[in-house]
Order: structure tokens, then sequence, then C-alpha cells
């Protein structure tokens, strides 16, 4: 499935308040299903000696799955495809490796 398609198909399953003017909706959505993501891989660092199972990996899939979704409306909510974001985003780390800034501090490395 290609970005965009994936973006649309994701928007025919929103239903919030005042979808389609409502950013805000989809950034606590966001940080909460990331925030369900990093509290997995604590329990599996704390409970499992940081040894990922096949049910903690199937887990984490369907908990980024979320974040994705909350990725694509809250791209949808900004008037943004999420194709040209993925692209934008490799485009500046292809800079920033070109460049040997991979590491470092700051947005504009």
């Amino acid at each position: 499935m290609e970005f965009n398609q994936y973006q649309e198909e994701a928007r025919k399953t929103a239903i919030y308040p005042n979808k389609g003017s409502n950013f805000i909706y989809p950034t606590l959505g966001l940080v909460g299903e990331a925030g369900e993501v990093a509290e997995k891989i604590k329990k599996i660092i704390r409970d499992g000696d940081s040894v990922i199972s096949e049910e903690k990996k199937a887990e984490l899939a369907k908990e980024l799955g979320d974040v994705l979704w909350y990725i694509a409306n809250l791209a949808e909510e900004l008037g943004v495809k999420l194709e040209d974001v993925a692209k934008g985003n490799m485009e500046k780390l292809r800079s920033r490796q070109e460049r040997g800034k991979l590491h470092g501090e700051g947005d504009n490395r």
C-alpha cells in the first residue's frame, strides 16, 4: 500500500469532533499511541530482559499501526500528503548524511 492510499483509507475510518478542522484530536491520539509503544518497550526491557518475542513484536506492530493512523489523519488535517511528508523527511536525512550532520542537535543541521 502506498502512503497516499493509506491516508485516504485511514480518513474513511476517522470519526472525531470537527473532523476536517481539528488538528488537536489526532495530535493527542498520536502522542497517546506513541506512549503505548514506549510503554510496551519499557516492559520488554523490565520483564523480558530486552528480548522481543514474536507475540510482543505482533503487539508492537499493532500499536505502530495506530501511530500511523494518527499520523495520516494529522497530515490530512494539515492539508499535506503523507507521501510528501515521507519524501521530505528522506531528503532532509540524506542531505544531513551527505554533509556529515546526522549527529548533533537542532532541526536545521
